[in-house]
């Protein structure tokens, strides 16, 4: 990870085709691994080599749990 290049949000943003939004919430919630740099303007930063981890694995989706109960019937 030492020659890795590390992006910006906006960079994973344009390359993935989403909103920076959606990067930062996979930041924050885990499914995309960063650092966040120092200060209030410093943003976070995605090495390259944990991109493409996420482009091979894809967000994690959170999976309900299909209900066993029929609509309109009261337990």
């Amino acid at each position: 990870m030492a020659d890795d290049q590390f992006l910006t949000v906006k960079e994973v943003a344009e390359r993935l085709r989403v909103n920076p939004y959606t990067v930062r919430r996979w930041l924050r919630t885990g499914q995309l691994r960063g650092r966040l740099m120092g200060g209030d303007r410093g943003g976070y930063r995605i090495a390259a080599s944990e991109l493409g981890r996420f482009m091979r694995e894809g967000p994690a989706q959170s999976r309900a749990q299909p209900s066993t109960e029929q609509p309109g019937l009261a337990a």
